[in-house]
């Protein structure tokens, strides 16, 4: 029984014991980093899929090491007519406005070097974020609506209309992308396949997202 310790009281057993203490979450028996993970793939695919149609050479997490800064960049986009580049940042659930910002900003700092160092001519370098769409996501953005226009101004119909044609000035936009599950709608259906007891799920069709 652990009703009333509280995680400092267990913090200070473990560092006692020699042991790190470790907290995880789960939700409907799976892992919450583990559907995390998952939902952030499909949105890396329907934005890598869109920027495709669009005539956009892309990468996936794209690793650097420039001096002393250490990461990786989502999606790396290169538009060859028009030597425009893009890094996007991937997020399957709003997130930290400020955080988000700082990162970008620095990855697009690196990232033409980064381009450069696959052999690539760089005129321009823009940001983009892409968000899973849902309900949430846009109440949460209209939330701090003034926040989010400032960091990340070209939305929408502008937003897709400079990535059929980009170029100068660069942007930094936002873009709502639609995939086949959130973090939440992928728990859910697996527990239901569970509680039907078969590994595929019930109906005639097959409910999974591309």
């Amino acid at each position: 029984m652990l009703a009333g310790v509280s995680l400092g009281r267990l913090s200070d057993v473990a560092a006692g014991l020699g042991a790190v203490l470790t907290v995880g979450v789960r939700w409907n028996g799976e892992a919450l980093d583990r559907l995390l993970d998952e939902a952030h793939a499909r949105l890396v695919a329907a934005a890598v899929a869109y920027l495709g149609e669009l005539g956009w050479e892309t990468a996936v997490e794209v690793s650097f090491a420039v001096g002393g800064e250490r990461g990786s960049i989502d999606i790396l986009g290169y538009h060859r007519p028009t030597a425009s580049l893009l890094v996007g940042e991937a997020k399957s659930v709003v997130p930290d406005a400020g955080g988000t910002v700082y990162g970008l900003d620095r990855k697009a700092r690196l990232a033409p070097l980064i381009a450069r160092q696959r052999g690539l001519e760089v005129r321009t370098v823009s940001r983009v974020l892409f968000v899973a769409e849902s309900r949430t996501a846009r109440r949460r953005i209209a939330r701090f609506a003034a926040l989010w226009a400032a960091a990340f101004p070209v939305r929408g119909r502008r937003l897709r209309a400079w990535l059929r044609n980009p170029g100068p000035p660069p942007v930094s936009g936002l873009l709502l992308v639609g995939v086949g599950g959130t973090a939440r709608s992928i728990a859910r259906s697996r527990a239901r396949r569970g509680r039907s007891g078969t590994g595929q799920p019930s109906g005639r069709g097959s409910n999974r997202g591309s």
